[in-house]
């Protein structure tokens, strides 16, 4: 797992403890409809491009890094396709690092660079279509993700608040 140098700075302080940390996931699809996925070298699970902002980093520029250091690709966002958190994007890696995402899904197409693993965290690049890529084994969440980014339309889906005033 790559991490940010602010990151690294924070976990030198607090250890392993829960980190609520905001992040991208850039959904790029081509002209046929497929799906940019990324495989995770350390485990072997694809997952979405995307990671962790950096602090004061506008969320699009955010989305437009990760996807050309994951992949090689400069990427023009065209939508945002939802905002994820909660108990499902609550993750704790193998190094014990404990982080609750809060992440934004954007749409995206290709529009230069030339695809490469960036070999840290990804060893393999691969287009999907809907089915081909939710047979893949993935974690929870980025099944969700994926759903999301075939929709046609964007959709609102979330957990019905369980917070309410008085209740704290």
């Amino acid at each position: 797992m790559a991490i940010s140098d602010y990151l690294r700075r924070l976990r030198s302080r607090i250890g392993h403890e829960l980190v609520l940390l905001p992040s991208v996931a850039v959904m790029i699809r081509d002209d046929a409809g497929r799906l940019l996925l990324v495989r995770n070298r350390d485990d072997g699970t694809w997952q979405t491009v995307g990671g962790g902002m950096d602090p004061n980093e506008q969320p699009a520029d955010a989305a437009v890094r990760e996807a050309f250091e994951e992949t090689g690709l400069v990427v023009e966002l065209t939508r945002v396709i939802g905002v994820y958190g909660g108990p499902l994007f609550c993750l704790t890696y193998p190094n014990g690092d404990v982080v609750s995402y809060v992440g934004i899904a954007f749409a995206a197409r290709a529009t230069g660079g030339a695809e490469r693993p960036c070999q840290d965290e990804v060893d393999r690049l691969g287009w999907f279509e809907r089915d081909a890529a939710l047979a893949l084994p993935m974690a929870p969440h980025t099944r969700i993700l994926i759903e999301d980014a075939f929709e046609d339309a964007p959709r609102a889906r979330f957990a019905p608040p369980s917070w309410r005033p008085g209740r704290e």
